[in-house]
């Protein structure tokens, strides 16, 4: 097998991420709930934003992120996505190339503008999610470069993407690349709703010994299992992959792989701003030790640092430099 070309090729929406403070109040008046995430349709999408107050834009959606976060600790990353030819399509693919990715993948007009997520921070760190998935869940199966999965350490696939019919058999497809060219295949399960749409899809993938590795929150984890208990929620579902990684916001994070578990602290901040991206940001270093060869302890701590960074501060990609951060555990 080939030595790879990208290290971490990631496969999920192509949003624009369109972030705004706001108040309890103001979320209660549009009726929203703290820390949720909901889909919009268009004129929820333009309404909202009517309201919001002073935003700022950048390419964002859970994958989208994380290849960022690979390519800001310095490693070879790619990108597979849906923009549709409008200006925020053309933004999305400007700003992620900008911070290093490669994104090669055509926009196409499916009859839907490029896909954007209005996102509220109230003043406790919180987000408030609102997005409307435009072109992003229309990524076709034709839409791959096939040769660009083979070319990847590991592939990164959000379980956001399997909603739509379409996208889930461009990830069936990417992962059969995967595994017929002898990469590994990365999945997160995003978001409780998520897993509690897809719980039977996303087991069916892990019993079929189709994920090498599992990304989860405590919460995600305990859905897929079906038990309200984090040891449990471990116990059956670490069997079913060969690295289970389990982030628990302040309490650190776990991974199990082949039986062997390993706990970390999570890493000390000066103030909590925005969680925006934490998840994300921590896969991308989880996932970079990985392909560079580092144990479980090292690429658990990569994680961590990464996912320390970006929740002092507003948005999903990190403001400081993350190698330097990373110190010796890039080494």
């Amino acid at each position: 097998m080939p030595d790879p070309r990208l290290d971490v090729l990631c496969i999920g929406n192509a949003i624009v991420d369109v972030i705004a403070n706001a108040t309890d109040e103001f979320l209660a008046q549009e009726g929203l709930v703290k820390g949720s995430m909901r889909l919009i349709d268009a004129d929820e999408a333009e309404r909202l934003y009517s309201h919001m107050g002073p935003a700022h834009q950048v390419s964002g959606g859970s994958a989208g992120n994380t290849a960022a976060g690979v390519a800001a600790l310095g490693g070879r990353a790619g990108f597979i996505g849906q923009v549709a030819p409008d200006q925020l399509g053309e933004f999305y693919r400007h700003d992620l190339t900008a911070a290093g990715v490669e994104f090669i993948t055509p926009a196409a007009d499916v009859g839907q503008p490029t896909a954007r997520s209005m996102i509220l921070v109230t003043p406790d760190g919180h987000r408030t999610m609102n997005t409307f998935l435009g072109a992003a869940q229309h990524l076709p199966r034709e839409a791959l470069d096939e040769q660009q999965i083979a070319q990847s350490a590991i592939i990164y696939l959000e379980g956001y993407l399997w909603d739509p019919e379409t996208p889930r058999y461009a990830m069936v497809r990417a992962i059969e690349v995967a595994r017929e060219t002898g990469r590994k295949v990365a999945f997160t399960l995003s978001d409780t709703f998520c897993v509690d749409r897809h719980r039977d899809g996303f087991n069916q993938l892990l019993d079929q010994r189709r994920i090498d590795i599992l990304f989860a929150n405590q919460a995600e984890v305990e859905a897929l299992a079906g038990v309200a208990h984090l040891e449990s929620a471990v116990s059956a579902i670490a069997p079913k992959v060969e690295t289970l990684v389990i982030t628990r916001s302040e309490e650190g994070a776990l991974a199990v792989r082949s039986g062997e578990r390993t706990d970390v602290l999570a890493e000390p901040i000066t103030q909590l701003v925005d969680t925006t991206g934490a998840g994300d940001l921590f896969a991308a270093g989880f996932l970079l030790g990985t392909a560079r060869g580092q144990g479980l302890e090292q690429s658990l701590r990569l994680g961590a640092i990464c996912a320390a960074e970006v929740i002092q501060h507003y948005g999903a990609r990190p403001e400081a430099d993350l190698r330097t951060l990373a110190g010796e555990l890039l080494a």
